[in-house]
Parts: structure tokens; sequence; C-alpha cells
């Protein structure tokens, strides 16, 4: 154990030369890197640097970069180019320092039970908890998280987009290795570990499997995945890139062939693996000869292009406010909103719809997405006024003013027709059950179909239902009978819908505001 860690040592002080060495050096900037010592819950004991741009968009895309072992946040940032693409395309950039040890130092928890388990703890906690800083001090867009590292960083990389990929909009891994490759602490030092000692081997569903039990019941979309390695790695063997294209093709459904192959650059041999629609889900790239030393010169620029970020994101001038905001067609349940559209230097690319309850006071929030000027909002309270406003959003994240506001009273709806009332059969640590959701005719006539709304918690997706048609907006799920269950006589119910919904580990709320129309 005592010579690998001095072989690692020397390695990662090697690798780290070369890389530096490459025409990266130090990185021309403008801003400065600071450290945030107070950034949240911390269960990895981490520390924390970002470098924000001078220039970036109201709401700009996160990148979280992490550094192999023994290395930290401010030897990646000097080390790296991303501060350096940062100011170009006007993105924040995390770099954590890990500081687990696992027999050597500061290597980021890619082996423990707490680190594979969503909530359970340890370095995935405390990288949230730098997520949400930047979140809330710098206006960050949560829609636009991505995650990069080399060696240990790169493992990481995998890790985050496998246990939390609701977060993350795609991932650069560098001499990385799959999700749940470690079995546990004891198996992690490269050294002497099942993992990185050259002979791992699973099935591509085998490794697909271990990404899915991350996140049980998430039927969400999953983040991109771009996979670098070099043909001469011994550190971190250079067959574990196959075990991880395996992994994330098989998340993907994929076909183990590639749909492309090319080279990109001298040496870089570059599969791609991409869905019917044509989108590169996959992307992996073999460094001929290269050893422990990504990334090297001008990689990280391919790594932000696959994620997106190298549109000109450097234009801070927001959209006009959306004008002459109208409510039609107000229902019991719903009413439908119009607006101007907005106009910007970079171009509008959608509306964000807020709503507040009441003539006055109480929080606007928002309730739903427009890629053009209307929007319906559905799922109601009968009789009951609300308020309105929408605000653009524009290529480069940033964030127009909101509208004026227009306010709507809800019609006093049909009373007593019918009722809705859910019974959990079932629920469990990020999900449930509501089987059956009895639908019973409380009128005096038959009744030939019914409607039900009802809103899911903060964080809670509908995952399954079963007999009857059902669209959702925002947290407001809309519930329509079928030919075969609609036809109610006085005082007769039905037993046959029913659904599934997942929800954050550890929170126990339920559907409420049940209502039968």
């Amino acid at each position: 154990m005592t010579r690998w860690i001095r072989v690692l040592a020397s390695a990662c002080a090697t690798a780290l030369l070369a890389v530096m060495t490459v025409a990266l050096g130090s990185p021309a900037v403008a801003a400065s890197l600071v450290e945030v010592t107070s950034f949240g819950n911390n269960p990895g004991n981490m520390r924390m640097h970002v470098y924000v741009p001078d220039s970036h968009p109201t709401s700009p895309a996160i990148v979280v970069a992490m550094h192999g072992c023994g290395g930290s946040g401010p030897g990646f940032y000097q080390g790296s180019e991303f501060a350096s693409l940062a100011d170009r395309y006007g993105f924040i950039v995390i770099y954590p320092t890990a500081t687990q040890s696992a027999g050597f130092g500061n290597c980021f928890d890619t082996w423990s039970d707490a680190a594979k388990q969503r909530g359970g703890g340890s370095d995935p906690d405390s990288i949230l908890s730098m997520i949400g800083y930047v979140e809330r001090t710098h206006q960050g867009d949560p829609d636009r998280v991505y995650a990069t590292g080399s060696s240990s960083g790169g493992m990481m990389t995998q890790h985050m987009l496998a246990v939390h990929p609701d977060v993350f909009k795609a991932g650069a891994s560098f001499m990385g290795v799959p999700f749940n490759c470690f079995a546990g602490a004891s198996d992690y030092p490269p050294g002497s570990s099942r993992c990185t000692g050259g002979s791992m081997d699973r099935t591509h569903q085998q490794w697909g499997d271990a990404v899915r039990q991350a996140y049980p019941g998430y039927s969400g979309p999953r983040p991109r995945m771009q996979l670098w390695h070099g043909t001469g790695d011994t550190l971190v063997p250079y067959s574990l890139l196959r075990e991880s294209i395996e992994q994330w093709t098989d998340v993907f459904g994929l076909s183990q062939t590639p749909t492309s192959t090319d080279t990109p650059q001298a040496n870089w041999n570059r599969s791609r693996y991409a869905n019917p629609s044509g989108t590169v889900q996959v992307e992996a790239y073999s460094i001929q000869g290269a050893g422990h030393a990504l990334p090297q010169g001008g990689m990280a620029l391919y790594a932000i292009q696959f994620f997106g970020l190298t549109t000109s994101q450097t234009d801070t001038t927001p959209p006009t406010a959306p004008a002459g905001l109208t409510a039609s067609g107000t229902t019991a349940t719903g009413t439908s909103l119009a607006w101007t559209a907005s106009t910007d230097d970079t171009g509008v690319t959608g509306y964000q719809i807020l709503r507040a309850p009441g003539a006055t006071g109480d929080t606007f929030t928002q309730v739903g997405t427009s890629a053009t000027t209307s929007f319906s909002d559905t799922g109601l309270t009968a009789n009951t006024t609300y308020r309105y406003q929408v605000r653009a959003r524009d290529a480069a994240g940033n964030v127009s003013p909101v509208s004026d506001t227009v306010q709507i009273t809800t019609e006093g709806g049909t009373t007593g027709a019918c009722s809705a009332t859910p019974t959990v059969q079932s629920q469990w640590g990020n999900g449930y059950v509501i089987q059956p959701l009895t639908i019973t005719n409380t009128s005096t006539s038959t009744i030939n179909s019914w409607t039900v709304t009802f809103t899911l918690p903060a964080g809670h997706t509908l995952t399954g239902s079963w007999n009857a048609t059902v669209t959702t907006s925002g947290q407001t799920a809309t519930v329509r009978s079928v030919s075969h269950n609609g036809t109610l006589a006085p005082g007769a119910s039905t037993t046959s819908f029913g659904f599934q919904a997942s929800r954050p580990n550890g929170n126990t709320a339920l559907p409420s505001g049940y209502t039968c129309a």
C-alpha cells in the first residue's frame, strides 16, 4: 500500500505538470477565485472555491469542476482551462476540495454507502450545498448545472450524475470509472482495488441497473455523459472506459455500437451514441498514447461544447417585459392567459408563468412555462381569486422584468356533482401509490363523465397511472374519466383509477386539494 501511494503521488504530480505545460498555465482572467466558508450543509467537510466571471448573464450556468486525488480546488483552477472558458462564455465554476482520504490524500468519496444514497451525507451532499449556494447568491440557473473532473474528480462526475440525475444536465468525466465500481472503503485504494485492478468486467445491464437503483422510481430525463481516457493509462486502466460506455449507453437504452466515429484532433478517437432523433447522449474519447494526464489543452473546450455552453453567454441584456397580459375563458377550474411577445437581442426562448392566490399579498410562484405567448392554467379552486404575471427568458439565460398583473376569480362550480376520495395503498422513502382514488356521484342524476384535479407537493412527480387520462401543469394534475368508468348513476362509485408518484427521499407529504366535477 505504501509503495502504491508513493506511485500515485508521483503520477499525480507528473500528470498535473504535464497538463499545466500543455499551453494551460494560470488562467488569463480578470476575476478571481474566491473561497466560500459558509455554503450550507457540509457532511463531507469539504472546502469550496467559486469563480464568477466579470461578465455573465442574469442566470448563468454552473459547472462543478473536481480535482484528482491529492489535489485541491485552487490547484484544479490553476491547472485547467475552465476559468478562462468561463470568462469567454459566462458560466460560473465551482471548485470543491475533497478531504476524504481512504488511505491517501484528498479523494472524492465514491465508495461509501452514505455517498451512494440520496441524502445519505458525505461529499455528494456537500457538493449539492455548493450548487445551492451559487443558485441563491449568484442566481445560478438550476436547469443548467454540469459536472466535470479529472481522475477522482472524473469518478465523482459519473457518481453525481447517477445519484442526482435531477440536478445535472450533463457531465464530462476525465479518467473516471463507472458508478458503483468501488464496493466500499476497503475496495477504494486503486492499487489493490477490484475496480481499478485491471480486471473489472460487468455486463452493460449490470452497470445500468446500478445507476437505476441509485434513484429508484426516477423517470425524468437523464444527464448526457462525455467520457475521456488515455490508451496508455495504467493508474486507472483504459479498459474502464469500455465499462463506463456500457453503463451509460444502457442507462439511455442505446446500442453498444456507436452511431458515428471520427477523429476531431490528432490522436483523439471519438465515438458517439445517439438516440433515434439524433441527439448524442453518450460521447467517448480515446486519446492515443496518453497516460494518466487528462484533461490536456483544448479538451475543456470540447467538454463545455458538449454541455451546450459555447454559444455566446456574455450578453447580460434581459428581454423586455411581456405586455398586454389578459385572461379569458375562466371556468371553475381554469383560465387562459395571453400576452404580447417580448423582444431581445439574443432571442426569447420561453416564458415563465407566475401565480399568487388572493387579490393582495402572498408570493408569486412559477406554475408553468410556455414557448408561445399563451398558457392555460388548470386545477384551480372554484370561487377563488388568483393573480398572474409572466416573464420572458432569453438564449443567454437572462430573465425579463415581470409583466403587469392580471386578476381572475373562478366560477362557483357545480356543487355536489361528485366527490374524489384517495386511499394510500403503499408508500416508501421516495414514492407512493394512491389506489383507489374513489369517484362517487353525489348528485341526483346520472353523470356521463368526471374530471378530478389535485395538487402534487413540491418535488413530487407522477410516474404512472391507470384507467384515466392524466395531464399535469406544474404541480397540478388533471384526471379525466375514460369510456368504461365515466358513467355513474346517483350514489354509484368507481374504484378503478389509481396512480404512482415519486418524491424526494424522506418527504412524507401527499397530494391534496382533490376536487371533482
